[in-house]
């Protein structure tokens, strides 16, 4: 008989931890566990998690958000969640969840729903606060970290996540998983779909659009002399964060001012993602701040694209300088600028850097492998499966 996971979940969309999420109720073992999802709405995430086997449950979660940095937002996010320890917990205790995942730690009710149902409490810990990653972030970590720690266990998607926690025996390494790669994708096909000549070098960031994915610094990089000569085109994949509206503007009208219309191609939201990597040269993670992980790169060098990245936080743990990629001083337009023209002036080196990073990638980071520590990590929580 299968024990219940009880998963909270902080959007119903398709980016990193949305598909991850996907993965895992994709790849759960059904004689062993069965997933019960809840997610704020149903978006486009809840029928592709019933089609691979998981009950879906809508509520409204609470979840960190920027709002909440007010006295109101304060007393209603307490509200929020002694709500969900009413509802949530009750739900726990009618499935019999032997274990409640929060899927990323801005689900900020996970703790107290486990209480109430008396289930083992699991945070997957997807964010970087302590540091360098903006003052909000920083000035939560105390906070945070309290309440982090007081989960029975905690799933690091990177060691630059897990050092927050300084040596925590409850913080253990927990790669993100990435499926096998699929098939090479028709380059040239893949370059007319989206209306961008054969003959053009193309540099692909995908990731949503704000403050610190470094779609700025791309589009400045894109102006520098070293990029204008060869005319490379910048393919910009993803849509703003609903907080990021006012960035999301001042980006346009950088492209604007800079003179660089005609080689930004943004894209918005884009499902096909092996379609924007297929058309690509390289893809750029010109992050500004650390990424927690960095599952586009995984991705990119899947595809077998080399990969240019800021160097810092985890991306640095997927890329290999010089090997599988490039590793530039986060923000600084001129190094990130030079690396890329390097990698346009010598396919063959790309080539190689794409390849390596392809096999690389396969060998250290294959989903099968974070399926088996994640129910490993749900068994012993939950203690012997009761026979």
């Amino acid at each position: 008989m299968p024990r219940t996971v009880l998963i909270l979940h902080s959007s119903a969309q398709r980016y990193g931890s949305d598909s991850q999420l996907l993965a895992i109720a994709r790849g759960l073992a059904p004689e062993r566990w069965r997933a019960v999802c809840v997610l704020p709405e149903r978006g486009e995430l809840a029928p592709m998690l019933e089609d691979a086997g998981a009950e879906v449950v809508v509520h409204p979660l609470a979840v960190l958000r920027r709002s909440l940095f007010s006295g109101a937002g304060a007393a209603g996010l307490a509200r929020a969640v002694a709500h969900d320890r009413r509802v949530l917990g009750r739900l726990a205790i009618e499935r019999g969840a032997a274990v409640v995942h929060a899927n990323t730690s801005v689900v900020l009710s996970s703790g107290a729903v486990a209480r109430r149902a008396g289930a083992a409490h699991l945070i997957h810990v997807r964010e970087i606060y302590a540091g360098s990653s903006g003052p909000v972030a920083s000035a939560l970590w105390p906070l945070m970290r309290r309440r982090l720690e007081a989960a029975d266990a905690l799933a690091c998607v990177s060691r630059a996540v897990a050092r927050q926690f300084g040596g925590s025996a409850r913080a253990q390494l927990l790669y993100d998983g990435l499926a096998e790669a699929p098939g090479p994708v028709d380059r040239a096909a893949a370059r007319r779909s989206l209306g961008i000549a054969d003959n053009r070098f193309v540099i692909a960031l995908v990731g949503r659009v704000s403050d610190w994915k470094g779609q700025d610094v791309l589009v400045r990089a894109l102006a520098q002399p070293a990029l204008v000569a060869n005319g490379a085109i910048a393919l910009l994949a993803g849509d703003a964060y609903p907080s990021s509206e006012a960035h999301e503007r001042r980006l346009v009208a950088l492209v604007g001012s800079l003179g660089v219309t005609s080689r930004v191609v943004r894209l918005g939201f884009c499902a096909d993602v092996a379609n924007v990597l297929g058309a690509a040269d390289v893809l750029a993670v010109p992050s500004t701040r650390p990424e927690p992980l960095g599952l586009v790169a995984m991705e990119g060098a899947a595809a077998g694209l080399p990969v240019v990245a800021s160097a810092h936080g985890g991306v640095t743990e997927i890329v290999r300088h010089g090997v599988t990629g490039m590793l530039v001083a986060p923000g600084h337009v001129g190094a990130l600028a030079t690396a890329l023209r390097l990698l346009a002036d010598d396919p063959a080196l790309a080539r190689r850097m794409g390849e390596a990073g392809r096999r690389d990638v396969a060998e250290r980071f294959p989903l099968d492998r974070m399926l088996t520590r994640l129910q490993a990590t749900y068994d012993r929580l939950s203690g012997p499966a009761p026979v």
